[in-house]
């Protein structure tokens, strides 16, 4: 039997004493469709690696229960035992945000978390990543982890406190620096980086910054009024723009249109079959760079319909891709 197997099922037997309080041996072989040689071995190891099972008998049958409050320090955390272990294990998927100024505070976090297990149910715990993994996003080139810290720190005084900052912003626009007066409203971290939404009074508008192109900010005593915002930053975006939605529609080829159906790509999109056993994908977001290289990652098979504007787009990105491959011929 694979190890993971084991893994998975221990961890269910976990998940179901803390919910039902008690269970018997046939209860819990009965859940995980195994024999009750295989939950005594389970039961075996877990109170091995320090997790508080006992069992009792009651009415002539013997149960086993999940001792709720073993340890003083997890009562003092105020997790249950599955919320806390599924804490530790999910730092593997926390790790996505190791890239971000963060990393530290997340790990000492997660040091605190483990504290309050016993070092037989760390080692448990510890195998649990091997089931479920993140991979997190491009990191980096140069270390100025420090001075970003120190940068997001500003920020978020900033933004907690209503302050305006000026602030050294390099554009890729533009390809130079820029001063900015800003009002910052919201740090959104999203799609491997952070992310700065502020307004800016030159522009009379909201404009989002990229945290790693921020070269130097301050922040003055002049306070600003904080608007509502919405819940979702880029809410018209599959990126990190924002901008006025369009209707887009695109066709997929049969060989990809299960991959793109599985997945929700925009909470507006709606897909539709076609006779080829294609698929058209309708989204109302904005016509940004995420939305024109979402399409063109999937090469031929993908074709927009509408807007006619982003089809002609498409057709130029394709044609320029294609001169740059132009001396292979």
């Amino acid at each position: 039997m694979p190890r993971n197997a084991e893994v998975i099922r221990q961890w269910s037997i976990l998940r179901d004493l803390e919910a039902s309080r008690r269970l018997t041996i046939d209860d819990l072989a009965a859940r995980t469709g195994v024999t009750t040689r295989t939950i005594r071995r389970d039961l075996e190891a877990l109170q091995a690696a320090g997790f508080p099972l006992y069992d009792e008998l009651i009415d002539g049958k013997r149960h086993w229960m999940l001792e709720q409050r073993a340890f003083r320090r997890l009562d003092d955390t105020g997790f249950t035992l599955a919320e806390l272990s599924a804490l530790y294990f999910s730092r593997t998927l926390v790790e996505c945000l190791a890239a971000t100024p963060f990393q530290r505070d997340v790990a000492t976090a997660f040091e605190k978390l483990a504290a309050a297990l016993t070092p037989g149910m760390r080692q448990f715990l510890d195998r649990l990543p091997l089931v479920m993994q993140a991979k997190g996003p491009a990191a980096r080139a140069g270390d100025e982890d420090r001075a970003e810290r120190e940068r997001v720190a500003r920020l978020l005084e900033a933004t907690l406190h209503h302050r305006r900052a000026r602030m050294t912003y390099f554009s890729l626009s533009s390809a130079r620096e820029k001063e900015y007066l800003v009002e910052p409203y919201r740090l959104v971290y999203a799609q491997g980086a952070l992310y700065m939404l502020a307004f800016v009074p030159e522009y009379a508008a909201t404009r989002t910054f990229a945290i790693e192109r921020i070269r130097n900010i301050s922040l003055l005593d002049e306070r600003f009024a904080a608007p509502d915002l919405a819940e979702d930053a880029f809410a018209h975006s599959i990126g990190v723009s924002e901008g006025t939605p369009e209707h887009v529609e695109i066709a997929f080829d049969a060989h990809i249109a299960p991959y793109v159906r599985a997945r929700t790509w925009h909470p507006s999109q709606h897909v539709t079959d076609t006779p080829d056993h294609g698929i058209v994908v309708a989204l109302d977001v904005c016509n940004d760079w995420a939305l024109r290289s979402w399409i063109l990652s999937f090469g031929p098979l993908a074709r927009v319909l509408a807007p006619e504007t982003l089809a002609r787009q498409m057709k130029e990105e394709l044609q320029a891709a294609t001169l740059r491959y132009a001396a292979l011929e």
